[in-house]
């Protein structure tokens, strides 16, 4: 199983400097990206050109999009489907990150929805799970995510291929505070996911999903959390954004 080392650049960079930044992280990577290394970058759908160009042909490197409909075409305005993600080079898409949930108010269903279509039309998903501060205060911390992943893998086929899901569980208290959850904290976390993924997709598939953590990851706590039991990546936001700081977590 290879570790997935994902950027999510949310709504940062235009078009021409998410190239550079492409171009800047593949030349750092170039002969050094380790074998058990995955690669993908996430950057807004304005730059998904400029950033597929700069990686195109690069072995270990995939592109991703930060969100679409559930639908193939439409009367949805604003909105972009899976083909058209497809079509502009994309191998992945996130659903559900606590951004879209907290802020945009899309609930479990509609995630769900997502990541059904998502890996119907053909691309790999990454469903996005987490609590919130006051939840975990009041120890709610594994009814949350139970409810985000029954909810979230309602419309995934049990005969999944499971290279084409990811699970990241993202403690929303952490993400882009500078907090990141303790090891005890992940590590109790993941146990969850990964005993939801056992359950639903059996014992096979369910321990061969991939869990990433996403909350604050930084060079300097990267090695730390890829080597907790479960943690099969990271989803990075802020530190991501340059070359220099991205690569040193993908090779962490």
């Amino acid at each position: 199983m290879k570790k997935l080392m994902a950027a999510n650049w949310k709504m940062y960079k235009l078009a021409g400097e998410a190239g550079e930044t492409a171009a800047a992280l593949r030349a750092r990577l170039d002969g050094k990206l380790p074998a058990d290394r995955e690669v993908l970058v996430i950057p807004p759908f304005t730059a998904l050109g400029a950033t597929g160009r700069a990686l195109a042909g690069a072995a270990g490197f995939a592109l991703g999009a930060q969100n679409f409909y559930p639908s193939k075409q439409g009367a949805f305005t604003g909105e972009i489907a899976p083909d058209m993600l497809l079509d502009a080079g994309c191998a992945y898409a996130l659903a559900g990150h606590s951004e879209r949930r907290h802020i945009l108010g899309e609930d479990d269903a509609l995630v769900g929805r997502k990541v059904g279509f998502g890996l119907a039309a053909g691309l790999a998903m990454i469903l996005c799970v987490g609590e919130k501060i006051e939840e975990r205060q009041a120890g709610q911390v594994e009814a949350v995510l139970a409810r985000q992943l029954a909810a979230g893998l309602a419309e995934v086929p049990t005969d999944l291929s499971p290279d084409k899901l990811a699970v990241a569980y993202e403690p929303v208290w952490a993400i882009g505070t500078g907090l990141t959850a303790g090891p005890a904290e992940v590590a109790d976390a993941h146990k969850v996911v990964r005993e939801h993924l056992v359950a639903r997709f059996g014992p096979q598939t369910g321990a061969a999903v991939r869990i990433l953590y996403g909350g604050s990851v930084k060079p300097g706590n990267a090695g730390e959390l890829l080597g907790i039991d479960n943690v099969d990546g990271v989803l990075v936001g802020g530190a991501s954004l340059e070359a220099e700081s991205f690569s040193a977590i993908v090779t962490a």
